[in-house]
């Protein structure tokens, strides 16, 4: 009688091993599985929109039909340098680049404060206080502070009550800040961007002056250096990549915005209002999209500007 063990039948081959064994053997085809589905996605939905949108800025609009024509043209671009339009422009562009300084301004001493003299619950506090405004809703944020600056409205009952409210209509009646109460005036679309914006800036910087080695500065003071000394040659270079990094979201979100114009200071087109009215009021699609390259332009370049000054490595 045969007493050896009966052969056992060769084990089947997983299908899922097999493939799991090619992708741990080439973590680059691996990669690329994963990243293929989100950038195709970005690809098609994202690039391919924003490139068709881009196009039809160089369709025609006829003014007598109000409807576009698929006649290729440069006069949209060309429209863009006429002096209202670009009247719009240089306004939309000082008011972000304003925006971006009063921010940096206002936001570096907080976050200095954040990442220097608080710990544990302190820190946790300002970080909600901060983030806290992110939260609610942005509309509703851009409404109550037009009932702030009205004529009546608390701001204004504040400053009468402060004694400062004749310096308030000397500053209104520069020319340049236009309107008789803040409501109606770019101070007070100013203030409103400021506001909105300001948590986007005390974020980064704060991450930034995290990372700021204390050494440095007891180094820089036992050489004898001053605390102003020690801010201009030591803290403030290792803080300017998280200032550059807030300035791109203050920058670019207020250089797209077409609501706060809308309801805060005087009659008036930005960029993104003249979008939204070319768009939605006219029907000229073609204007439109001439006027969405001009801050995909100005972003690029500032982006450029930003990448030198270390901003990415801040995010």
């Amino acid at each position: 009688m045969d007493m050896g063990l009966p052969d056992h039948p060769k084990a089947a081959v997983r299908p899922g091993r097999v493939i799991s064994t090619f992708l741990y053997r080439r973590p680059t085809v691996l990669l690329l599985s994963l990243l293929l589905p989100p950038l195709l996605w970005f690809g098609i939905v994202y690039v391919g929109a924003l490139l068709s949108l881009l196009w039809q800025g160089a369709y025609t609009f006829d003014d007598f039909t109000m409807t576009v024509l698929p006649d290729l043209t440069t006069a949209n671009l060309v429209a863009l340098f006429n002096p209202a339009n670009y009247d719009i422009i240089l306004r939309t562009l000082a008011m972000a680049v304003a925006v971006t300084l009063a921010s940096a301004l206002l936001a570096f001493p907080l976050a200095w404060y954040m990442a220097r003299y608080t710990s544990g619950r302190w820190k946790a506090f300002f970080y909600i206080a901060v983030m806290m405004p992110m939260w609610a809703s942005y509309i509703v944020k851009a409404y109550a502070w037009t009932l702030l600056l009205a004529h009546d409205g608390v701001m204004q009952w504040f400053l009468q009550h402060l004694g400062l409210q004749p310096a308030l209509q000397a500053v209104l009646a520069v020319p340049g800040i236009g309107g008789s109460t803040l409501s109606t005036s770019h101070l007070g679309r100013f203030l409103v961007f400021v506001y909105i914006w300001l948590p986007f800036m005390i974020l980064p910087i704060q991450a930034s002056l995290e990372r700021l080695p204390p050494s440095l500065m007891m180094a820089s003071a036992d050489l004898g250096a001053r605390p102003g000394q020690t801010f201009r040659h030591v803290v403030l270079p290792l803080a300017v990549p998280g200032i550059a990094a807030g300035s791109i979201f203050t920058f670019s979100l207020t250089l797209g915005d077409f609501i706060v114009p809308q309801l805060v200071g005087p009659p008036g087109y930005f960029i993104g209002s003249m979008v939204y009215a070319q768009q939605g009021a006219i029907g000229n699609m073609p204007m439109a999209a001439a006027f969405t390259l001009v801050p995909m332009v100005l972003i690029a370049l500032y982006l450029t500007l930003a990448k030198r000054l270390g901003a990415f490595d801040a995010l």
